[in-house]
């Protein structure tokens, strides 16, 4: 699962960084987008599988949890990006389109980023233990 998630992560970062690279392709927005879309969904249900030992901690448990909040701020990043493009049709790529997908997307990150911080010092605290 953890594999499944960093796919997911990789095609999330793909599908955000591409835009930016072809400010004025339709094509490669469209693309982009569904792309972002399916990283997100991939990490999401990685996140959701239950992939705690029986001897973790109830703190551990919560933290790996946690990381499944950062997927649900990547699906609803990939919403407002689709429902924004149709709201803007006629607009290629701007911020009106991007805006509410790249906070999501920045949000999701920080939550995803502190909580493999704090798995990671949890898990090296319980097994000094």
């Amino acid at each position: 699962m953890e594999a499944l998630s960093t796919f997911g992560l990789i095609l999330i970062a793909a599908g955000l960084v591409a835009p930016f690279a072809a400010v004025d392709n339709t094509l490669m927005a469209v693309i982009c987008r569904w792309v972002f879309a399916a990283g997100a969904l991939i990490y999401t249900v990685a996140r959701m599988v239950n992939v705690n030992d029986p001897a973790d901690s109830m703190r551990l448990r919560r933290l790996r949890r946690m990381e499944m909040w950062a997927g649900f701020c990547f699906v609803v990043a990939a919403g407002f990006w689709f429902y924004n493009a149709h709201r803007f049709a006629g607009i290629v790529f701007s911020l009106p389109v991007m805006n509410n997908t790249i906070v999501f997307t920045l949000a999701g990150a920080v939550i995803q980023v502190v909580a493999s911080w704090m798995i990671s010092a949890q898990a090296k605290k319980e097994k000094k233990n």
